[in-house]
C-alpha cells in the first residue's frame, strides 16, 4: 500500500505532536472564552458563534491527533510487534517510539474531548 506521507516524517518529533496539539487546543479554548467573557460588548457576536468556532477548532485538533496516531501505528508496524521493545537495536527503538506515540495520541485525543465538553454545557458567561 502506497502512502501519501513519507516515512521520513516519523522521527522523535512525532512523539510530541499529539500532546502539543492538546496543549495548544487547551490554551486557545480557555483563552478565547476568557477574552470573550471579558470583552463581550467589544466583540459583537454571540456565545453560540464562539462555540461553533471552537467546535471547528476541536475537530481540526482531533484530526491532527488522529493523523499522529496513524503515523505512530505505521511506525509501530501496524501492531505487528508486541511490547516490550527493550532490545538495544534500532528496530526495537523505532517500535517502542511508535507504540509510545500511539499511547500519547490516545491520551491526547481523550484530553481534547474533555477540554471541549464545557463548550456544550456552559450557557453563557457568568458575571
Amino acid at each position: 500500500m502506497k502512502s501519501f506521507i513519507p516515512r521520513e516524517v516519523e522521527s522523535l518529533w512525532t512523539l510530541f505532536t499529539a500532546p502539543i496539539v492538546w496543549a495548544v487546543h487547551f490554551v486557545v479554548c480557555y483563552g478565547a472564552v476568557a477574552v470573550y467573557c471579558a470583552k463581550t460588548a467589544m466583540l459583537g457576536f454571540e456565545f453560540s458563534t464562539m462555540r461553533i468556532i471552537l467546535g471547528g477548532f476541536t475537530v481540526v485538533a482531533l484530526g491532527m491527533i488522529v493523523l499522529a496516531a496513524y503515523l505512530a501505528w505505521r511506525q509501530w508496524g501496524f501492531g505487528s510487534g508486541d511490547p516490550p521493545h527493550d532490545e538495544a537495536t534500532r528496530q526495537d527503538r523505532a517500535l517502542f517510539q511508535g507504540f509510545a506515540t500511539l499511547l500519547l495520541s490516545g491520551l491526547s485525543f481523550v484530553a481534547v474531548v474533555y477540554v471541549a465538553i464545557p463548550l456544550i454545557f456552559i450557557a453563557e458567561c457568568q458575571r
